[in-house]
């Protein structure tokens, strides 16, 4: 019986092509102030997604790359302080590929 392919994303930081389960999903929530970012490592809620390795490396590049709004195709400001949040919360496990050694810390749960 053959494989599935695994399906693969591009990190909106450091633009590498990797298996979707070692990325973050982003997605924009909008309300009355403006658009926030929030981490959807369950891959449930609705909405457009843009990937992003968790590590703070990528997150930075992304941020000064402005990614998010053109991977989101959300216009203005966003607010990305939570995701800010999330992905430099300390862990043990970093989920960049060039961190030899270490899991990644997103994907489905379990």
């Amino acid at each position: 019986m053959a494989r599935r392919a695994q399906p693969e994303r591009t990190c909106v930081g450091c633009r590498k092509r990797v298996s979707a389960s070692d990325l973050l999903r982003v997605v924009a929530i909008g309300d009355e102030a403006g658009h926030r970012l929030r981490a959807d490592p369950g891959r449930r809620l609705p909405g457009r997604g843009a990937h992003l390795h968790p590590d703070p490396a990528c997150f930075a590049l992304a941020v000064r790359r402005r990614a998010f709004g053109r991977a989101l195709r959300v216009t203005g400001v966003l607010d990305h302080g939570e995701l800010a949040e999330h992905v430099d919360a300390p862990s043990s496990t970093s989920g960049h590929p060039d961190r030899a050694g270490v899991a990644s810390k997103v994907g489905r749960p379990t």
